[in-house]
Parts: C-alpha cells; structure tokens; sequence
C-alpha cells in the first residue's frame, strides 16, 4: 500500500490549511489507516465520482477526507477537515467500539 500515489491543488491545501488546520499531506496518511471507511459521497459527484474516507492521520487525528480517483491510480485531495462528533461515533460504532 505504500505505492498510492496523491495530488492536490496547492491553493485548496493552503486553504484547507487555514480553514480546517489540515494539510493534505497529512490528510493523505488516513489512506493508511487499516480500519477507515470509504464511503461515496453522491451530493457531490456532478462533475465526477467523489468519495469520502473517515479515519485517523498519522498523527492520529480522526478525520474525514473528501477525494477522487484519478487515471493511473491517483488519489487526489479535495478537501480534509476533523471529524465531528457524530463522525467519530460512526467510526467507533463501525471498528466495534
């Protein structure tokens, strides 16, 4: 799994950064997490099929990543934020916590 390959605007990591204090490249380390959820996330798939990933970073910061599959298998980043409360609860619910 260490083969996934990212990509990101560095304008929305900057605001993601801002917003949310979250950068992608940690956001990306949720990927890693053997017990997220990917889930698909139809309320904003217009353009293209986008997903969410709920799990924790590196850091170990339970968070929620929004992103899509690109061509040659790779994951770009859309936005990252904590997750709420009600995520968490999900999360825990769903690894049997």
């Amino acid at each position: 799994m260490n083969d996934i390959r990212f990509e990101w605007d560095e304008n929305k990591n900057r605001i993601n950064i801002n917003k949310h204090g979250l950068s992608f490249n940690e956001a990306k380390t949720v990927f890693y997490d053997t017990n997220a959820i990917l889930f698909d996330d139809p309320d904003h798939s217009e353009n293209e099929d986008r997903f969410l990933i709920i799990g924790f970073t590196k850091s170990e910061k339970l968070c929620i990543v929004s992103h899509c599959y690109r061509q040659d298998d790779v994951i770009r980043l859309i936005s990252a934020r904590k997750a709420t409360t009600s995520e968490a609860s999900f999360y825990e619910e769903y690894n049997g916590g």
